[in-house]
């Protein structure tokens, strides 16, 4: 066996390289260091969380994809650069110690989480598989107990449910879901449809800032029509598990904070002792880190150069681009390995798109405005082309079927009621070590 290369994280950029680094370098001794064996695709846990899709349905299997490469189940938790060694703690709870010759890295990103009084013990994220499918169980439970209650103040408390967050997620997650707590109106007689609230709130003077003003203003048309609240210039300033209280003085009554607004690349980065941009990795525009040639990273954990807009810009950490800039950073750590001159990676966006539930949606392809129903159809496709698996492909397209038939008719699947879904806790962001941390850590392994 030849070198080896491990790879931290499984998502489409990281399984990506794996994948194309098994035809690259076949002599290579690959490692994928991942918790799950599966990539998942963000931008369909919306309808994950809203009953439309199973969570299965936004996955992709790792082990069907990879044919040569070692599957590590457990979480890359420090980097000695240096030494050149990752620790790993696996599922098992064990740490081990993996050497490498390359390291490329793809953790992703975690929810930004901010210091607001009361967020991390009452909020709930949209991050992870298990965040969207405990947040679709969470939102049933309330609808539930509040049929059952008798208290109207408890009612309306748990009917209503407030998404901090304007951008694509909260949107998204916000649309989908008011969606699918309208549909369910029927399933729970004794509760007025009125009582249902959805709050979006939003510290921007506009919604999805980053698809210009004419489409943000769209979409806060349609959310407004579906009776969803949407606060401008507001922004959250403390929460507990029976309110939640805005910049503008309002106390809102709720059960269910919905926490949105922006990621955070993975923790990992943080505590690498290497330099970093607004918490990414500094990388050359070949993905490689300056004075450390043998290590590469991508996606949403690095700050990949925009060279297709110039100025000093980096590439937003978005899936078009981490895609893309896998098959780059596969091909330079097998020119790595071989010798040879690497390459840099140049890519223009190709637009954006914001699912809205049902036919509503708004795009920006390739610069140009689109909403309804024209909107809906590239969003469709687009989401069904990113997948870039037969099987998934299958599912998803099986199930958006399924529901135009049936109607919505999401089940609370009551797997994870012993979980408390509190922000941080499917994401894992405490378990990272810095630098000396790591160091102590990988000396008292054994062996």
């Amino acid at each position: 066996m030849g070198e080896r290369v491990v790879v931290v994280g499984g998502g489409f950029a990281g399984a990506s390289v794996a994948r194309r680094l098994e035809k690259l370098a076949p002599t290579a001794d690959i490692r994928l260091v991942c918790p799950d064996d599966y990539m998942l695709y963000l931008p369909l846990l919306p309808q994950v969380a809203a009953g439309v899709l199973p969570p299965r349905a936004a996955v992709v299997s790792l082990s069907r994809r990879l044919k040569r490469t070692m599957l590590l189940p457990g979480r890359a938790t420090g980097v000695d650069l240096d030494a050149r060694r990752v620790l790993v703690h696996s599922i098992t709870g064990r740490d081990h110690v993996l050497a490498y010759d390359r390291l490329v890295l793809a953790p992703g990103s975690v929810t930004k989480v901010m210091e607001i009084p009361g967020l991390r013990e009452s909020g709930r994220g949209c991050k992870t598989l298990a965040e969207a499918a405990f947040l679709r169980d969470h939102v049933l439970t309330q609808l539930e107990v509040a049929n059952a209650s008798t208290d109207p103040d408890e009612r309306a408390r748990r009917c209503r449910f407030v998404v901090v967050g304007g951008g694509y997620a909260g949107v998204e997650t916000a649309a989908n879901m008011q969606l699918m707590t309208t549909a369910l109106a029927r399933r729970f007689p004794r509760l007025d449809p009125s009582l249902m609230q959805w709050h979006v709130v939003q510290h921007h003077d506009g919604l999805l800032p980053g698809m210009g003003n004419r489409l943000g203003d769209d979409t806060r048309r349609v959310l407004e029509a579906r009776g969803v609240h949407v606060d401008l210039v507001t922004s959250l300033t403390a929460a507990d598990d029976e309110s939640v209280t805005l910049s503008d003085g309002r106390r809102l009554a709720t059960s269910t904070l919905i926490w949105t607004a922006g990621v955070a690349p993975s923790p990992l980065v943080g505590h690498l002792d290497a330099a970093t941009e607004h918490g990414r990795l500094v990388v050359a525009a070949d993905l490689a880190v300056p004075g450390r040639p043998e290590v590469f990273a991508l996606g949403d954990a690095a700050a990949v150069p925009d060279l297709a807009t110039g100025g000093g810009a980096t590439c937003p950490p978005t899936a078009q681009h981490a895609t893309r800039q896998a098959p780059v950073a596969a091909d330079n750590v097998a020119a790595s390995l071989a010798g040879r001159p690497t390459r840099d990676y140049r890519h223009r966006d190709l637009g954006l798109v914001v699912d809205l539930g049902g036919a509503d949606a708004v795009a920006k392809p390739l610069g140009f405005d689109l909403a309804g129903l024209p909107a809906a159809a590239v969003t469709g496709a687009y989401h069904l082309w990113a997948l870039r698996s037969p099987a998934a492909v299958a599912r998803v397209a099986t199930s958006w079927t399924l529901r135009a038939v049936e109607g919505q008719n999401p089940v609370r699947l009551g797997f994870l009621t012993d979980r408390s879904g509190r922000l941080g806790e499917f994401e894992h962001t405490d378990d990272y070590l810095d630098a000396a941390q790591v160091r102590a850590a990988i000396a008292a392994v054994p062996g």
